[in-house]
């Protein structure tokens, strides 16, 4: 036991608050039902929090307290639903996703040719019987199609036997289990009536049947293949190995498991930087076009920080490891991309548990339809073949299809436009906003590197702050660490959420951040009036006078253009900062005289979203500070910068990539879109059996229109699904094409980085 526990910490994580998380590949999933199933028998047990099947990938993410279950329970529980898992493994599901493919294909060339033939057959033997066939000649036939039939049937039926008999064996049902009666009882039938001379037969039905499910099924598999390419990307710019520097100066490439943090790793010209760290030594320029969003290339120096995934240029960098195997910035962009495609909006629970609820109403409804016809007189032989059409055009693929494949589209769509999602019902979320709350300095604006009152600052104090502003994320803190890269910056330095920094320092106590914080209000009145458009970050040392610093900052390149989409599409806008309120006043004025509340704290932020929220408005927030998180939180829907701190990432729904603001615009945009077709998708799936089902009942199907039918509907909601997609203008494809060149320029180029690329 204590070796397969040794084992399994190979592939979970322990999470910050002491929980576990793995990633599992579960075999055997085909539809909304089996995920509903392994969601609520996993949730059962005691300790685990939580656990969500991506039906895409095939992907169980499962969330438990170690102290009360471990993995080898987890995958007992699985085995009990009738379902074999193992450790995710985005080559292994590939790979095993290749050979279902192919497994498929060979499935529907057999179940074509085989209903081909036999469809002749039953041709000769349709004009016969109202013609001159014998009844000798007609048998002759019905034997020759079952010889053709049964066989093909049995292997082209494979994928949905085995997916049935799987979780029969366990006392549960899936979508497969109706399929799969319905199919053995029309061949059942047809030997039967073979023997009995009769003159109809069912063989060629139940071969089409397969055939147009088996298409269905690939149609599913191939868009589950396309939604998913998206996210490869980035997948394939994680490298496996990194060139360690020792202490005695030597180099050896050595996986990225192997690496810790604090390691120095190199980085040659034209590589990929593996590790997310800070440059020791070297300078160069770094292209990260697809993990940030940023087109422009980055210089990089000494104190700078990179990121795994990029890729370097002409100089060599010398990186301290501060996440490597895992916890990279690379790594939580796909950790959003995955659990945007595991997100259940309400809409999707609702078809979820119709989905769920669906499986026994089809088969007791079939079975009354047998008996009602049957006690009505017509025989038992066609009410069977009428209870069988029931079955099988009652199926629910379409309702189960409905709004994950919106779901898919829809998080794919958002990911080109530089959006990741991070909450389940965001998308829902979004498309009710009537009112944007933007935080000022960060968001709408980008401090410029440079103090404006530079001369009157004591130097002394300047080169502490930039020391201690190295420690903090913060917008403002970034500009001022950025105007001397060659300062170390000092340790053990804490962060009061919402004022500033403080640290002890050669015995005596400094601090940086908000004017009241350092104790410099006065301070700061005197010189907003000389710079009343800057923004102002207070210095304070025990002892000394405090300091204080004006930073010029200037708009996001397009955030005028963004205000006034949002004002030309009705929404009410409204600015929450805690900068000066001349700073303030001029920026809302340049942005087309949009409302401002300034000078506030957190607590002001969150009593002014709440005031829009008794309003009866639907608020988005959209900050980025550690003193935003309260309000993210607190706003029906909030939006954060992928450079944003921890905290406020954690608190929002989704993250933005990228200088622009124009992601905001497309969150928008996709999540009304998004649920407009979901509601489409609901009604015509409900349409199709509310039309469907008396149809069939009635005995105007037979079991070949039923397949038709049932297969049709599963590809008009998967098709509607396909206009969530938004016209974005692909930012994604034209940044490979950029790197591309980059590359190209970047001289000795690793012979790695070529074959990452090739990928």
């Amino acid at each position: 036991m204590q070796e397969v526990e040794r084992d399994w910490t190979a592939f979970s994580e322990t999470l910050p608050n002491g929980n576990e998380q793995l990633a599992l590949a579960v075999e055997g999933i085909y539809c909304p039902a089996c995920m509903t199933r392994i969601e609520r028998g996993l949730a059962d047990l005691d300790g685990v929090e939580r656990a969500r099947v991506n039906l895409t990938s095939h992907r169980l993410s499962v969330v438990w307290d170690p102290e009360q279950v471990n993995p080898d329970r987890l995958l007992e529980r699985l085995a009990d639903l009738g379902y074999g898992a193992h450790p995710f493994d985005p080559g292994q599901v590939k790979d095993e996703e290749k050979k279902e493919n192919k497994r498929i294909l060979r499935a529907l060339a057999v179940a074509g040719f085989a209903s081909m033939n036999v469809m002749l057959l039953s041709i000769s033997v349709w004009s016969g019987n109202v013609s001159d066939i014998t009844p000798e000649t007609r048998d002759f036939f019905h034997w020759l199609s079952a010889l053709i039939a049964l066989p093909a049937a049995a292997y082209s039926g494979l994928p949905f036997f085995e997916s049935a008999w799987r979780v029969l064996r366990k006392g549960h049902l899936n979508m497969d289990v109706p399929i799969s009666i319905g199919v053995i009882l029309a061949l059942m039938l047809s030997v039967l009536q073979t023997v009995q001379h009769e003159h109809e037969a069912y063989f060629e039905s139940a071969l089409m049947l397969l055939f147009f499910l088996l298409i269905g099924r690939w149609l599913d598999q191939m868009m589950r293949v396309k939604t998913r390419a998206f996210a490869e990307n980035l997948t394939a710019l994680k490298a496996e190995t990194a060139m360690k520097l020792f202490a005695d100066g030597s180099l050896k490439e050595i996986p990225l498991s192997k690496i810790e943090v604090g390691d120095l790793v190199l980085v040659r010209p034209g590589e990929r930087v593996s590790v997310d760290g800070k440059v020791l030594e070297g300078s160069s320029q770094v292209d990260q076009s697809l993990v940030t969003g940023e087109t422009a290339l980055i210089d990089v120096a000494k104190g700078e920080q990179v990121y795994a995934g990029t890729l370097n240029g002409e100089g060599a960098l010398t990186i301290t490891v501060t996440a490597a195997a895992k916890g990279t910035l690379l790594d939580e962009v796909n950790r959003l991309i995955d659990e945007a495609m595991e997100a259940k909006s309400r809409h999707r629970q609702l078809a979820d548990k119709a989905a769920e609820l669906y499986a026994p109403i089809v088969h007791t409804a079939a079975a009354l339809t047998f008996l009602f016809w049957w006690v009505w007189g017509i025989g038992w032989q066609p009410s069977l073949v009428i209870a069988i059409s029931v079955l099988i055009i009652t199926c629910p693929c379409a309702l189960g299809l409905a709004i994950p494949a919106v779901q898919v589209v829809a998080s794919g769509s958002l990911f080109r436009n530089q959006v990741l999602l991070n909450r389940s019902d965001a998308l829902e979320r979004l498309s009710k906003v009537d009112c944007v709350v933007f935080d000022k300095t960060g968001t709408l604006t980008r401090p410029l590197p440079g103090i404006a009152n530079g001369d009157d600052c004591n130097p002394e104090h300047r080169d502490l702050a930039i020391a201690l502003a190295k420690a903090s994320s913060h917008p403002l803190s970034a500009a001022l660490a950025a105007i001397d890269r060659s300062i170390e910056p000092i340790a053990e330095v804490l962060e009061e959420k919402g004022k500033g920094l403080r640290a002890i320092h050669e015995g005596r106590e400094i601090r940086l951040g908000s004017p009241a914080f350092c104790g410099a209000e006065e301070l700061a009145k005197r010189v907003s009036a000389g710079y009343p458009l800057a923004s102002l970050i207070a210095f304070a040392r025990e002892g000394d006078e405090p300091s204080i610093f004006a930073l010029s900052q200037e708009l996001r390149s397009d955030a005028k253009s963004v205000i006034k989409h949002l004002k030309d599409d009705g929404k009410e806008l409204l600015i929450l900062s805690g900068d000066q309120p001349a700073a303030v006043a001029a920026m809302a004025k340049e942005l087309g005289d949009i409302a401002f509340k300034a000078g506030i704290d957190p607590t002001e932020k969150i009593a002014h979203i709440e005031a829009l929220k008794e309003q009866g408005k639907i608020v988005l927030m959209v900050g980025d500070g550690m003193n935003d998180a309260p309000a993210l939180a607190a706003a029906h829907v909030s939006l954060s910068p992928v450079t944003a701190a921890h905290v406020s990432q954690a608190a929002s729904d989704a993250l933005f990539l990228g200088e622009k603001l124009a992601p905001v615009l497309h969150a928008l945009d996709i999540g009304k879109r998004a649920r407009r077709i979901m509601e489409e998708n609901l009604f015509l799936a409900t349409l199709y059996n509310i039309i469907a089902v008396p149809f069939a009942v009635a005995g105007f199907v037979t079991p070949l229109i039923a397949a038709l039918a049932m297969s049709g509907s599963s590809l008009i909601v998967t098709v509607n699904a396909l206009r969530a997609r938004a016209k974005e203008d692909k930012w994604l494809g034209d940044n490979l094409a950029a790197e591309d060149a980059f590359a190209e320029q970047a001289p000795n180029l690793h012979q790695g980085t070529n074959a990452a690329k090739a990928q």
